[in-house]
């Protein structure tokens, strides 16, 4: 018995090495992450969250600041209309004045050419690259996404027993909360050990790897904002975010008031349903 334990030893040690001299060959290191995001994304504070939350709109035009002077230089927004931007507290003379910054292609014309026009509410966030291939030539081979739906299509999976707590609290910011960490995630420094690829930068909350090709994109003071919020990226963060989300689900307040008004349908209909079922079978021998 012995001596064949001594051989399982053996055969382990022997494992082991090969195992070690194999990871030495292959550059293994410790500090290189196993899975993305290397953080999980900082849970936020947002005024839509819950069954009763609303939008903010003055963080929202605010958002919407940040978008038009830094984000909209790369990342369009196709599937959102100008006329959408009422629902931000703005008028139609707002946005009419608004789109007219704007300019989009058109045509057809009589002679059969396209032309340029200035943007009408009825008209979508242009892009700033007339093509896919136009934009990916300009950002290193990848067309950076479409930000119509960017906060509902990005977004961690949350493990046992978080997304079980989730069903009850009504958690769906996990969009918000991943675009405010990688936004605010470029400051952190890589550990030690941890390789980063030639024109990529470390962002542990990126979700694809440990780097991107987009460097940090906004910072303190970089917008200007009239009502007096902070100047800061933190801030900057917090509006876009809120911004990006209302544009993923501009109806989300209706639909949270349907949701609410439906439940005290059917918490009465079902109190009546009871109360009937008593009355028919209270005088029926059982």
């Amino acid at each position: 018995m012995k001596r064949v334990l001594n051989l399982f030893a053996a055969a382990a040690l022997v494992m082991g090495g090969a195992f070690a001299a194999t990871a030495a060959e292959e550059g293994h290191n410790e500090a290189e992450p196993t899975h993305f995001p290397i953080h999980k994304p900082r849970q936020q504070d947002w005024s839509f969250a819950g069954p009763f939350g609303t939008y903010d709109k003055g963080q929202l035009q605010r958002g919407l600041k940040v978008y038009k002077e830094v984000c909209s230089a790369c990342h369009s927004m196709n599937l959102v209309s100008f006329r959408t931007l009422e629902g931000l507290g703005y008028s139609e003379a707002q946005v009419k004045t608004l789109a007219a910054e704007y300019t989009v292609q058109d045509g057809p014309n009589a002679d059969g050419e396209m032309f340029e026009r200035a943007a009408l509410p009825s008209d979508h966030f242009p892009s700033p690259f007339p093509n896919s291939a136009a934009a990916a030539a300009a950002n290193g081979g990848a067309a950076p996404p479409d930000f119509s739906l960017i906060a509902k299509a990005r977004g961690v999976e949350r493990g046992f027993p978080t997304f079980v707590l989730d069903i009850f609290t009504q958690y769906a910011e996990n969009g918000p909360d991943y675009i405010y960490s990688l936004l605010t995630g470029y400051d952190e420094q890589p550990p030690a050990g941890m390789e980063v690829a030639e024109g990529t930068h470390y962002n542990p909350y990126f979700i694809a790897g440990k780097s991107l090709a987009m460097a940090k994109p906004i910072s303190d003071g970089q917008v200007t904002y009239d009502d007096g919020a902070p100047q800061t990226v933190d801030q900057y963060a917090h509006d876009v975010s809120a911004f990006l989300m209302w544009a993923a689900e501009p109806h989300l307040e209706d639909r949270k008031r349907t949701g609410f008004r439906v439940l005290i349908f059917l918490v009465l209909f079902g109190g009546l349903l009871y109360m009937t079922k008593r009355k028919v079978w209270a005088n029926v021998a059982h």
